[in-house]
């Protein structure tokens, strides 16, 4: 008979791995946006910071997009 153990210990360490890389991704998406917004401000030459509020929004909502998203592929 075969034991499963070092499958699922497999397994385990690969769902580990891909969730310490999704934490990396949000921060990313959310920082490249936020430098978007900035870099919009500066171009558009706006007193309130209203480009970097608008496009930190959406980044953060576009990155729990994408953890969700890679929250369904994981198998349990």
């Amino acid at each position: 008979m075969e034991q499963q153990k070092p499958r699922k210990r497999k397994n385990n360490f690969k769902n580990f791995a891909v969730l310490s890389g999704i934490a990396f991704e949000m921060g990313a998406i959310i920082f490249i946006a936020a430098k978007g917004g900035l870099w919009l401000d500066e171009h558009y030459q706006t007193d309130k910071k209203i480009y970097t509020a608008i496009t930190t929004i959406l980044g953060v909502a576009i990155s729990i997009w994408v953890v969700l998203r890679q929250l369904k592929r994981i198998k349990p």
